[in-house]
């Protein structure tokens, strides 16, 4: 009987941790920097993570400045904020990752991770991204526009998902980093 006891609590807790993952992001799948280099999210574990597709030439651009700000602010209390550069959304993408680096750095003086090119929707959506918005996500859906926004908790949670019209200095966003931090 004892035996069986600890069978159904083994098996109680590897189906509760099994369903808590549901809604969360995997800190090993493969990224590649901005500057051609191979990575993961691992090195971000247990931080506040803000994840956005970020675009050069958009309406929604100068959200640069306000995520800047919000990482120089909050970092320090663990929030990292990560750009991932998309061309889905009217091509408003189109150079190369050393054109893009240069562009956030010279104009917006942008510090936080960046990451290579990647498509956030499609047959060739990326990984996290799958992961973002898939049918495990409390916040499924397509990636509507540029500047979209993913609040992650340090245990890797999806928190929220704000869209392109809400600033990343946003009471809504601020508020809810500092609750996650």
């Amino acid at each position: 009987m004892k035996l069986l006891n600890q069978f159904f609590a083994v098996t109680l807790l590897t189906t509760t941790a099994y369903t808590t993952m549901s809604g969360s992001i995997d800190y090993n799948t493969p990224l590649t920097t901005i500057d051609n280099e191979p990575t993961t999210l691992a090195e971000h574990e247990g931080k506040v993570l803000l994840i956005v597709n970020v675009a050069s030439k958009c309406g929604f651009t100068g959200q640069y400045e306000g995520l800047e700000n919000l990482y120089k602010k909050y970092q320090d209390d663990g929030l990292v904020v990560l750009g991932f550069p998309c061309n889905q959304f009217g091509g408003q993408e189109p150079g190369t990752e050393a054109d893009i680096k240069s562009f956030c750095s010279l104009t917006y003086g942008v510090t936080f991770p960046m990451f290579s090119k990647i498509d956030v929707n499609g047959p060739n959506q990326h990984p996290l991204y799958a992961s973002l918005t898939g049918d495990g996500s409390p916040f499924s859906g397509k990636i509507k526009w540029n500047f979209s926004k993913f609040l992650i908790s340090r245990e890797g949670t999806i928190l929220n998902r704000y869209g392109s019209m809400t600033g990343p200095e946003s009471k809504k966003i601020v508020s809810a980093i500092e609750a996650a931090l």
